[in-house]
Formats: C-alpha cells, structure tokens, sequence
C-alpha cells in the first residue's frame, strides 16, 4: 500500500509573474495543483518543507497528499524550477491523479552494499550507467527508489536490470533488452615520469649549447 507524504498549503488569490514574486517576497513558494478534469488551484507551500521534501531521491516519485483550504488533494510532482543563482525551489506544478490513471516516471537507483563488493574492495571504481530507470506505472504504485545491491561484485562485472526486483503493478519502458545498470572498472594508474630520464635529457641538451658555443667561437 501506497505511503502518502501530507504537506501543508496556503491558497493564492492571483495568478501570474507578479504575483509569484510576491508570493515569494512573502517567504513562500508558488505552486500550482491542476489535473483530473477539476480546476487548477493556487497555492503555496513552506520552503522549509520543501527542503526537508528535496533532500534525497524519490521528489517525483512521492505521492502526496496536500491540505489546502479544508480539502486534500492526491498528487504527485511533475515540474520544479530552481533559482539559477541560489539553487533553490521556486515554483512547484503537481498533479492529481485517479486509479485509472498510468505515468511514465524516472526512478532513482540507489546502490547498496559497496562495502561487501570485493572488486570496490581492491580500488575498483562504481562505473553508473543508468541513474534511474523509466517505469510505467500507477501512481499508487510507484517506487520512491530502486535499490542495486553490489554485494559480491567485482572488477569486470556488471549489473543488468534483469538482476533487479522491481515491485509489482511497474513496467519498463525498455523491455526489449536486458539493459546494464553499472560496472565495476579496474582502476586508473597514472604512471609518473621518471626522474633519471629527465635528468639525462638535461645533461644531453646542455652539452649541445656547450658545443654551439665552442663552434661560434672558432669562426
């Protein structure tokens, strides 16, 4: 059964840029809610909360349930824009939805236990392909995360998605090829020029000089 994360709103009485800016002039985000053939409503939300909601995998693949105005809506997160100077949220669209309805969404995958892969072990590096997986699937049923376990993996293997256990009621987009998720690479050497060498080559280039010299001389 579905979790659903309650998240407390304020309504807005206008709509556009101006009011938007107000909005957050006021210390709150602007939001919207719309979909499932009823009206759009404006609303606001704490940029507290929306901090404590960001943090971690899984924003657009939550199901929450927004109080607003004495009513709950059931929605999920569908667009956020980010402030491209301070990196933070401000304007959230979120969608309702009904038991009929099926989403394509992106999961994130979340590797587990890479302290008992012996090849991450030995230096090895965690070589990720795919960071999420695109499934097709109710609302009510979408994973917040896909958990890749490394355990036992080493340099040159690979994980498949055909190695992972996805939740019930979720269908792949991709479902015509047992795509890789993440490798285990050997590690990178870099190999450091030697001394000696470069010294030798120093000798060698100062002896030419030396010898152009005596040449200039003898004319």
């Amino acid at each position: 059964m579905v979790t659903y994360v309650s998240l407390a709103a304020e309504p807005r009485d206008r709509a556009g840029k101006g009011a938007a800016r107000a909005t957050r002039r006021a210390g709150r985000i602007p939001a919207v809610i719309y979909g499932n053939k009823q009206d759009s409503i404006l609303i606001s939300l704490s940029p507290i909360d929306m901090a404590r909601e960001l943090r971690g995998p899984g924003f657009f693949a939550r199901v929450y349930e927004i109080e607003v105005g004495g009513d709950k809506h059931r929605v999920l997160a569908r667009d956020l824009q980010m402030d491209p100077v301070t990196d933070r949220p401000i304007h959230v669209d979120f969608m309702r939805f009904s038991r009929k309805t099926r989403l394509v969404v992106e999961v994130q995958v979340v590797f587990e236990n890479e302290e008992l892969s012996p090849g991450l072990k030995r230096g090895g590096v965690l070589n990720v392909v795919r960071h999420a997986i695109e499934f097709r699937c109710s609302p009510e049923n979408i994973p917040e995360s896909i958990p890749v376990d490394l355990e036992g993996l080493d340099i040159g293997d690979s994980v498949h998605i055909s190695a992972v256990t996805l939740p019930d009621d979720v269908e792949l987009t991709i479902a015509d090829r047992d795509f890789t998720i993440a490798t285990i690479a050997a590690p990178t050497v870099h190999e450091e020029p030697e001394e000696e060498e470069e010294g030798e080559e120093g000798l060698e280039g100062e002896e030419g000089a030396e010898g152009g010299e005596e040449e200039s001389s003898e004319e």
